[in-house]
């Protein structure tokens, strides 16, 4: 277990004078008068959910701190920006599309005219307005609602949202999902079970005022660059960082911040003060372990746990009961580094606890949520000021459409609040989740999909199972600003219908995005950059007029984005500031989200110790002869999602994403070097002629791309909360 003393990434820093250069080589692509029009408008920020811009101005966030601005932002802008795909291009055949990567798909342009893809075609056409929306309404009418599901990317509007959970469940059924299910859906539930909330419990400004904050599976250097400037400043003020993450990322280790002169001048600023390396799906054995420590240190707070919690004895017991020497060879750690963290953490006031997907990814993607809360707990760092739970979620409105109720259940409160306000009544039937909509369709169970941006298609896991059971869909509707490989595959037998619709910042009316600190942002919209393109919202309430002529709730006046909010004001508790956001222009926290108080929405209104039996976590991973590694997919610094801007990753030191990162020791076990190429397989599939690129990793670890790496990656999902095991695979490295 001993560590070696030099990474293959060394020299290697985060941010730095290139991601200015980078920033202003995308401008210059842009356009100086475009790409200023569109980041100093008072739009919401179009990528991560940490949120910036609104009616605080753009490159501004909600502390009034500018320049809030990353080169995620810039890229996003970079694609809405894009002029037309020209239509000469839908001459070619599918089979053409598909020899284009992610990011050619990206840059083709904008699209700008609907698009029809008949059952037995191989091309995309342009058609009218008119006639999409007939051809889509006809689809829907001549289908059973339970045949049916409706999916919402993260990016859409709070109204788009709201709009399309209403009309799904007024046409019948409740299939109605999201992205979430395959991001921090294990999240909400591990949340809500111990501290009665399923979002983050601080806001912004609560990072301003911490002396400690845990990083946990998650690689914002590279995902949330702006969050590394609160790093930063938690390290100024003389705090700590703690780093949990089976590879040694170099932007979490020094980042050299691209607004502050003194930082770029020094080659970079510390951020890691401490920086752990567990084998990969063997997190809740780490937070056991650091639980284990802070008991034998007599490091907890007794007078919150027992005024404020309930459950402690047992977790006390399951943490005495655990053995030190299983611990250390389970995690891959050292009983001194363990001891190391949980005295740094024994010695800090205000801790905040945050993590990303390398936490919910797993098959016990819940429990390791709510390992991360016991750890809160047992110190009382929940429900006060500058202390509590973050989860870093990834699109910048994906909590939002969570709460408008793109989910397959309704909250009792909202659903009984809709009929209420509306007169109407919802269906009662089961919804399916996002993996379960896609096991349905597989099974040749659904005929019609309405798909609101995203990429379904490359967001799944079993690459070539996704494939077949949206093709088994007879007829899709996307809805969408540009092309991805979603939309030329998974359609070689159906119909598909391609929609093009508004960026965020070109809504013909204001719309509101909800950031991951549960604030809620007002949009202006109103930047004409397309001739042909149109809301969702509208285009949603266009296909209610046809799909419910006598429905008593009257779509059109969801044609004013004003009446949805005073609707969603209405029925979903905590928005009631909606109503007049327009007026008033104050953006707002949604109320009772955040716990600065020890008051915790649970039924006895004291947060939950969970135990669990780490032991088993990973039974089902234990590497074999056949697959002795173990794999988590990732993205790159060139990345935002499934979306791809640049096939280099820099802070990685890799020029292509065909690759396959290891530690030295494993190159040197399997007799290969820095270059070379081999084949990743699974079970389930295998990716072929893969460059070796050395990393710091744990022996037995590896890293992958998503959402290349999904041919890899099976359909197994937590059982509390459907999300797949995307960072949980055996693999074997074979010769190419």
């Amino acid at each position: 277990m001993t560590r070696p003393t030099s990474s293959p990434t060394d020299n290697i820093i985060g941010g730095g004078a290139s991601k200015i250069l980078y920033t202003l080589q995308t401008v210059h692509r842009m356009g100086l008068r475009n790409s200023a029009k569109a980041l100093t408008s008072h739009n919401t920020c179009k990528a991560c959910a940490l949120g910036m811009g609104g009616q605080h101005g753009g490159m501004t966030n909600e502390l009034d701190e500018f320049p809030a601005v990353c080169n995620k932002s810039v890229q996003a802008q970079s694609t809405d920006i894009q002029p037309p795909i020209p239509e000469e291009i839908f001459e070619h055949t599918l089979a053409d599309f598909r020899e284009l990567s992610g990011r050619e798909m990206e840059r083709l342009g904008r699209l700008n005219t609907p698009l029809y893809k008949a059952a037995d075609s191989d091309q995309l056409t342009p058609i009218s307005w008119e006639w999409a929306l007939d051809r889509a309404s006809s689809a829907f009418l001549n289908s059973q609602p339970e045949r049916t599901f409706f999916y919402s990317s993260g990016r859409a509007s709070n109204e788009a949202g709201f709009v399309l959970q209403l009309l799904a469940r007024l046409y019948g059924t409740n299939n109605v999902t999201n992205c979430s299910y395959y991001c921090h859906q294990a999240t909400g539930v591990g949340m809500q079970s111990t501290v009665g909330t399923g979002t983050a419990t601080v806001e912004l400004e609560d990072l301003t005022g911490c002396d400690l904050i845990f990083v946990i599976g998650a690689n914002p250097s590279s995902n949330h660059p702006r969050f590394i400037h609160k790093l930063k400043d938690c390290r100024d003020r003389g705090g700590d960082v703690i780093m949990i993450n089976p590879a040694k990322e170099p932007g979490l280790v020094k980042f050299a911040l691209p607004k502050s002169p003194s930082s770029l001048i020094a080659g970079g600023s510390d951020i890691a003060s401490d920086y752990l390396q567990p084998h990969i799906g063997s997190d809740l054995a780490v937070l056991t372990a650091i639980g284990k420590a802070l008991l034998e240190q007599q490091q907890l707070d007794h007078d919150f746990i027992e005024q404020h919690t309930e459950g402690f004895e047992t977790y006390r017991q399951q943490l005495e009961n655990s053995d030190w020497d299983d611990l250390c060879n389970t995690t891959g750690l050292t009983k001194a580094e363990i001891e190391r963290v949980a005295q740094r953490y024994a010695q800090s006031d205000n801790a905040v606890f945050a993590w990303g997907m390398g936490i919910t990814h797993h098959r016990h993607g819940v429990e390791n949520v709510e390992a991360i809360a016991n750890l809160a707990l047992l110190r009382g760092m929940v429900g006060k000021r500058f202390a509590g739970l973050l989860p870093l979620r990834g699109h910048s409105n994906v909590q939002g459409i969570g709460t408008m109720g793109v989910k397959p259940v309704l909250a009792q409160e909202v659903f009984d609040n809709i009929e209420e306000a509306f007169g109407i009544e919802l269906p009662t039937r089961p919804g399916l989740d996002t993996l379960a909509g896609l096991n349905a369709a597989h099974e040749g169970q659904m005929d019609t999909a309405l798909i609101m941006g995203g990429n379904l298609y490359e967001a799944t896991p079993d690459s070539s199972w996704a494939n077949d059971a949206l093709d088994r869909i007879g007829f899709k509707l996307f809805m969408t600003t540009t092309l991805n490989r979603g939309h030329v595959r998974g359609i070689d037998n159906s119909e598909a219908l391609i929609l093009p619709v508004t960026a965020r910042d070109e809504e013909p009316q204001p719309t509101t995005q909800e950031s991951m600190f549960n604030y809620v942002r007002l949009s202006d919209g109103g930047i004409e950059r397309l001739s042909n393109v149109r809301s969702e919202t509208h285009i949603l309430c266009d296909l209610a007029e046809r799909l419910l002529p006598k429905c008593p709730l009257d779509f059109n006046e969801f044609r004013i984005s004003h009446q949805v909010r005073e609707a969603i004001a209405r029925v979903v508790p905590g928005m009631e500031e909606l109503a007049d956001l327009d007026v008033a222009r104050h953006e707002f926290h949604i109320q009772n989200r955040l716990l600065h108080r020890a008051e915790f929405n649970t039924p006895s209104r004291k947060a939950q110790f969970q135990s669990h039996d780490w032991h088993t976590a990973d039974d089902w991973l234990k590497q074999s002869g056949e697959y002795p590694f173990r794999l988590m997919s990732v993205r790159s610094e060139g990345q935002f999602n499934s979306i791809i801007y640049e096939e280099k990753d820099s802070y990685r030191g890799v020029t292509s994403r065909q690759v396959v990162l290891m530690g030295p020791d494993d190159a040197e076990r399997l007799g290969v070097s820095a270059g070379d190429s081999v084949t990743l397989a699974s079970a389930h599939g295998t990716m072929p002629s893969l460059t070796v690129c050395l990393f710091d990793l744990p022996a037995g670890n590896l890293m992958a791309y998503y959402p290349e790496a999904n041919v890899l990656i099976g359909r197994d999902t937590d059982p509390r909360s459907q999300t797949p095991a995307f960072k949980s695979v055996a693999v074997a490295v074979r010769a190419a």
